[in-house]
């Protein structure tokens, strides 16, 4: 994934070789990325997979809405048009969070977890990350179940240096955006030293910090763009890219280039609850 660094060169009987030195072994990258769908803008979705693609990441996390489902006739057609269009990128593992256009009923439930691979809500493991994906798909609150998951997944995986937490809907916006720490999400994640807390489903990027935690509203990655429609608002389309090394992260945020924005790259500080904190040049 990244590329190795010349640390010397030994002369052996008149060969010239480079010695590498190998990668960190807690260094690795991978790329968040937004709904699909939502009144979806055609080729959107393709295009930045196209563009993440060049970043070699090790995977990608989805916040959900990978179908546009909502009709049990045609969901399983989707999810097979969903696959074949990700046919193309399949060398990088895809980690679906269940939105509200993937879960809406007993028969999306069993296509989310086919096409998935995972149940509706599930953990995993990347190096000296933990990953806790929740099932918020219907309805705009955490199921007390879900909390509980959420508590003894990050209990089980607590030697983890670096944690996120995923969601589709943001069912802590309203408490991100006032500044306030009282909600038993926020108390699970300060408990076990999560860092991160992602969702997507509102289309926009938001970004807050409570205590030290980071909850993020992710941009589209195809779904329609929502009220002013203007980047410094949040709404463009685009994906994250997340560098870690050791507990050490860099969320880039990357915007779509031409023919769908203007390529524009931010860091995470840029943002806050109201959109840029700042123009970009």
């Amino acid at each position: 994934m990244f590329p190795y660094k010349v640390t010397a060169f030994i002369l052996t009987a008149g060969t010239l070789l480079l010695l590498a030195a190998p990668p960190q072994p807690d260094s690795f990258r991978f790329v968040i990325l937004g709904d699909r769908t939502g009144e979806t803008r055609p080729g959107v979705y393709e295009h930045l997979w196209k563009t993440l693609a060049a970043q070699n990441p090790a995977f990608v996390v989805s916040v959900g809405d990978t179908i546009q489902g909502l009709n049990d006739s045609t969901a399983d057609s989707q999810w097979l048009q969903a696959e074949q269009l990700l046919s193309a990128w399949k060398r990088f593992p895809v980690y679906l969070t269940p939105g509200n256009h993937d879960i809406w009923s007993p028969r999306s439930d069993e296509l989310f977890r086919k096409y998935s691979g995972h149940a509706p809500h599930y953990g995993f493991d990347f190096l000296n990350a933990h990953f806790t994906v929740l099932d918020n798909s219907r309805s705009d609150q955490l199921a007390p179940d879900e909390l509980a998951f959420l508590e003894t997944d990050l209990a089980q995986h607590n030697s983890q240096r670096l944690k996120f937490i995923v969601s589709h809907r943001p069912s802590w916006i309203l408490n991100a955006m006032l500044g306030d720490p009282n909600f038993e999400l926020h108390r699970i994640a300060k408990k076990y030293g999560a860092q991160y807390v992602l969702a997507g489903h509102i289309h926009e990027l938001l970004h807050a910090d409570i205590e030290g935690i980071q909850y993020v509203s992710m941009p589209s990655a195809g779904g329609h763009l929502r009220a002013s429609g203007k980047y410094s608002d949040g709404w463009f389309f685009g994906y994250t890219l997340v560098d870690v090394k050791g507990k050490d992260t860099s969320f880039s945020i990357r915007e779509s280039d031409a023919p769908f924005g203007q390529g524009r790259a931010t860091v995470l500080k840029d943002w806050g609850k109201a959109g840029l904190l700042q123009p970009v040049p």
